[in-house]
């Protein structure tokens, strides 16, 4: 917020390019001795001031835009209504505070207490829609349930079947002492081998069996207030009592499929930091059965190749089938011992320390990947099978998403990729080896037909063999001449009006194309004519009369659109009617 009021205020003194950025060796000058990371991120860290400066122009500009169309009109001591300011914030993300400092120089207030008021309206819906789902009151139950029965013990690292008693079940949102087959309940017990979802990991499905010949079908685990694993589920057979005593089987093959996806994700987070350097940091995850998602922090997308050589680096680490070694720890002495804590993350006194790999760039040994966690993990990086980044994009600024698969969910995706690569190859008629050639020779192809197709246009509306054509006459001693056509895609038409304009040496020239159930309006105005007559004005005319909002461009070229193709013709009536007052 505080950097973008300075961009803010380096824009009304007349910067309309990037600046702070140039002032980052200023900064670590200054700072670096006391935040060494500082120096360390130098270039990160100016990358970062220089994409967000750009974003940010681009989204004072649009504010600014919309800002002089919500005030036009409006004299000294006027106040803007609040609706509209948060509107700005809102829809477009333009900041109250930049709305007030913009309108300060005009004297234009803004009334707070309705923005204010919106704002709080949107958190008040937002608060009833989270009420409203049932989570809210199911929420205020575990705080009961952890001080009366304490803490789950967690014993899934060591097994995946586990014997438990039942301390506390829940039904619609409320403790109850028993449930029969049927009921979807949340199960309770003193101990359990299913892992709670937590750190990104999502939670154990599997079987709880117990009671009176009871079979509950467990569909996920939650892990309530930190300490609490709560088991979701339906029963499907018998009935349980609280006291019961339950036997827990975890899902070995999902688990096995979860295992292998939270240990790549240490992998590639390790590839990500040597490859694209140490200011890359995980700023979230979810690990499931099927795929996982990991952000990280990055200011600019990741390169086709980088996403190869981060692939190579991780399958390279599969291959090797080293060993995956949990250690217990203290946090600083983790730390210290070179384990890579989460930025933001809390640890307890004592602290699991995951590591993995082999360095082979070194002689001594040392391991390719150290870092805290409390996930489930393989025993050795070849239980990975194999390691594939499926896409990469952008979920914030500075921020990156890839999806990865593995094992038996990376065969699935080669399958599919070799199945529709099959498939094009016979629609092309084509070896798959040939398949871009091919593909690329039909591009060419498809290009040079739209660019002969584009000539038959011009040829066609400047002849005036096409469309509703008019000739050329005069209203109010300016030459004129408009046409309404059809399927000519709005991309086209300033290069035809550009044309007519010459045809008509000096006057207006207007063109409405219908395609793809819109209309499209193109004003052209030869320059001698403009400083009498706007392409603009004419242009939002007719725009008005297909049901379009404005229009835009320059007083000699202008364009519009509408949704109503039946009222093509009207748009260009109400052009001439508009030149004509």
């Amino acid at each position: 917020r505080i950097m973008r009021r300075a961009m803010r205020h380096a824009n009304m003194m007349g910067c309309t390019e990037p600046l702070m950025y140039r002032l980052v060796p200023a900064l670590i000058t200054q700072m670096g001795q006391a935040y060494p990371d500082l120096v360390r991120a130098e270039a990160m860290i100016t990358e970062t001031f220089e994409l967000e400066e750009n974003r940010f122009i681009k989204t004072l500009e649009r504010g600014l835009k919309l800002l002089d169309e919500a005030t036009d009109g409006m004299d000294d001591g006027a106040q803007l209504d609040g609706e509209t300011a948060f509107k700005l914030y809102d829809t477009y993300g333009f900041p109250l505070d930049l709305t007030q400092d913009a309108l300060k120089s005009r004297k234009i207030d803004v009334n707070t207490d309705a923005f204010d008021a919106a704002m709080e309206r949107q958190r008040a819906d937002a608060r009833k829609a989270w009420a409203g789902s049932g989570d809210a009151a199911t929420e205020g139950v575990w705080f009961g349930i952890l001080d009366a029965v304490g803490a789950t013990e967690f014993l899934g690292y060591d097994t995946e079947t586990a014997e438990g008693q039942l301390v506390a079940l829940v039904r619609d949102g409320a403790q109850v002492d028993s449930a029969a087959k049927g009921d979807h309940v949340f199960v309770v017990t003193n101990q359990s081998p299913f892992y709670g979802e937590s750190g990104g990991q999502m939670g154990d499905a599997g079987v709880i069996r117990g009671g009176e010949s009871c079979i509950i079908e467990v569909s996920d685990t939650h892990k309530k207030l930190g300490q609490l694993h709560v088991h979701e589920g339906r029963i499907t057979e018998g009935s349980l009592t609280l006291g019961d005593v339950l036997v827990m089987t975890v899902d070995h093959d999902r688990r096995s499929a979860v295992r292998a996806n939270h240990s790549v994700t240490h992998l590639i987070h390790e590839a990500l930091r040597r490859r694209l350097g140490d200011h890359v940091n995980q700023k979230g995850s979810l690990v499931g059965p099927d795929r996982m998602r990991f952000d990280v922090s990055h200011p600019k997308p990741i390169t086709p190749e980088e996403i190869t050589l981060v692939e190579s680096d991780v399958n390279a680490q599969i291959r090797i089938n080293a060993d995956v070694t949990t250690r217990l720890m203290e946090p600083e002495a983790a730390i210290e011992a070179g384990a890579m804590a989460l930025f933001g993350e809390k640890y307890g006194d004592e602290v699991r320390v995951v590591s993995m790999g082999l360095d082979e760039g070194q002689d001594n040994g040392s391991l390719y990947s150290t870092e805290l966690c409390g996930g489930t993990h393989v025993r050795r990086t070849g239980d990975i099978g194999i390691c594939k980044i499926v896409s990469e994009s952008a979920v914030a600024a500075g921020v990156r998403r890839i999806e990865v698969v593995t094992a038996k969910g990376a065969e699935a995706f080669f399958r599919a990729q070799d199945t529709v690569l099959h498939s094009v190859a016979g629609l092309l008629k084509a070896a798959p080896v040939d398949v871009a050639e091919r593909v690329q020779q039909l591009i060419e192809e498809r290009k040079r037909l739209e660019r002969e197709l584009s000539d038959v246009r011009r040829r066609m509306t400047t002849g005036g063999g096409a469309g509703e054509a008019e000739d050329v006459r005069e209203i109010g001693g300016i030459k004129f001449t408009g046409r309404v056509l059809e399927d000519v895609p709005a991309r086209e038409l300033k290069s035809l009006a550009d044309d007519m304009k010459k045809q008509v040496g000096s006057g207006v020239v207007a063109l409405i194309s219908t395609d793809d159930g819109k209309v499209s309006l193109v004003v052209g105005v030869t320059e001698d004519l403009t400083g009498k007559i706007s392409a603009v004005d004419l242009v939002r005319a007719g725009s008005e009369a297909v049901g379009g909002k404005g229009g835009g461009g320059r007083p000699d070229m202008a364009q519009a659109g509408g949704p109503d193709v039946s009222k093509a013709k009207d748009a260009l009536a109400a052009i001439e009617a508009a030149l004509s007052s």
